[in-house]
C-alpha cells in the first residue's frame, strides 16, 4: 500500500504563487498529493488544486489580477474591523471556484482561520470552500473579518501559517510543506504608510515564528521546504510572477528530497 502524501501551503501573500511553481514541478514528475492542508495564500492555491485547477490555470489567474482587483475600501473602516471589505476577492474566488463545497472536492484539504470571537484556530472543512478560503486570507485590519457559523475569523497565519498538524491528522503518511515566507524578517529602507506599518508588523512576526513553528511540530512533518525569495514582498502582486519562478525551480532543485521523502 502506497504512503498517502500530504502537502502544506503555508501562508504568503503574492510569494505564495511560489506554490504553484511547486505543484507545476510536482506535476512534471507525476506526483500528485493526496491530501493538502492550507492557509492564507496557501489555502486559496490549494482550495483551488484540490478542486481540480491546473498549476497553468492558477498563474494564468494569478497573472491577470491587479491591486485594483483587490483594493475595495468600504466607508468608516474603522467601525468596519477592516479597510478593505474583500468582496472583489470573494468574486474572483467563486469565477475560478463556483459553489464548490469540500465534500465535493477532487482531493482531500482543509485550511485554517482563527476566531477573534472565541480566540482559537478555526479548521475549516466543510461549507463553501471559496468562503473557506476568503476567511483563512482575511488580513487582520486590512481585510474584514468573515463571518461563519457564529465565528469571526480572520488570516490563519495569526495563529498557524503552516498547518502540518492538521495534514497529518487527515491521514498523511508522509508530510512535505512548502513555508514561502522563511526570510521576510529581513530590513527595510522606509514604512511609508499605517497600511505597510501593519504589513511590516506580520512580517517581522512571521519572520519570528518560523523555527518556533518547525521545532513545535517536528513530529507532524518529514520535509520542510523554505525557498529563498529575497526582496520579494508579500503585498506587491507584481512580485507574484518572480515567486512562480523561485518555487518551480527551487522544487525542482528538490525534487529528489521530496522523493526520498516519499520512498521513491
Amino acid at each position: 500500500m502506497s504512503k498517502k502524501f500530504g502537502l502544506v501551503l503555508g501562508a504568503g501573500g503574492a510569494r505564495g504563487a511560489a506554490h504553484i511553481g511547486l505543484l507545476q514541478a510536482l506535476e512534471e514528475e507525476g506526483i500528485k498529493p493526496d491530501i493538502i492542508t492550507g492557509c492564507s495564500m496557501g489555502s486559496i492555491v490549494g482550495g483551488a488544486y484540490a478542486a481540480g485547477l491546473t498549476p497553468a490555470e492558477l498563474i494564468e489567474t494569478v497573472r491577470a489580477i491587479k491591486a485594483t482587483d483587490i483594493i475595495d475600501p468600504g466607508a468608516l473602516a474603522v467601525t468596519r474591523l477592516g479597510v478593505f471589505k474583500g468582496n472583489k476577492i470573494h468574486k474572483i474566488l467563486l469565477a475560478k471556484l463556483g459553489n464548490v463545497t469540500f465534500e465535493e472536492l477532487k482531493i482531500p484539504f482543509e485550511c485554517v482561520a482563527v476566531d477573534i470571537l472565541g480566540g482559537r484556530l478555526a479548521v475549516l472543512n466543510s461549507g463553501s470552500v471559496a468562503e473557506a478560503v476568503r476567511a483563512s486570507s482575511a488580513i487582520p485590519t486590512i481585510f474584514r473579518p468573515v463571518s461563519m457559523n457564529g465565528m469571526l475569523l480572520v488570516d490563519g497565519g495569526v495563529l498557524c501559517r503552516v498547518p502540518v498538524r492538521q495534514c497529518k491528522a487527515l491521514g498523511a503518511d508522509v508530510v512535505v510543506a512548502f513555508d514561502v515566507l522563511s526570510n521576510t524578517g529581513e530590513s527595510v529602507e522606509s514604512i511609508p504608510s499605517i497600511v505597510h506599518k501593519v504589513l511590516r508588523v506580520f512580517d517581522i512576526m512571521d519572520y519570528h515564528q518560523n523555527e518556533t513553528s518547525k521545532r513545535d511540530n517536528r513530529d507532524c512533518y518529514d520535509l520542510w521546504l523554505e525557498p529563498e525569495m529575497p526582496r520579494l514582498s508579500a503585498y506587491n502582486v507584481k512580485d507574484a510572477e518572480k515567486a512562480y519562478e523561485l518555487g518551480y525551480e527551487y522544487a525542482k532543485q528538490n525534487m529528489w528530497r521530496i522523493k526520498k521523502a516519499l520512498g521513491d
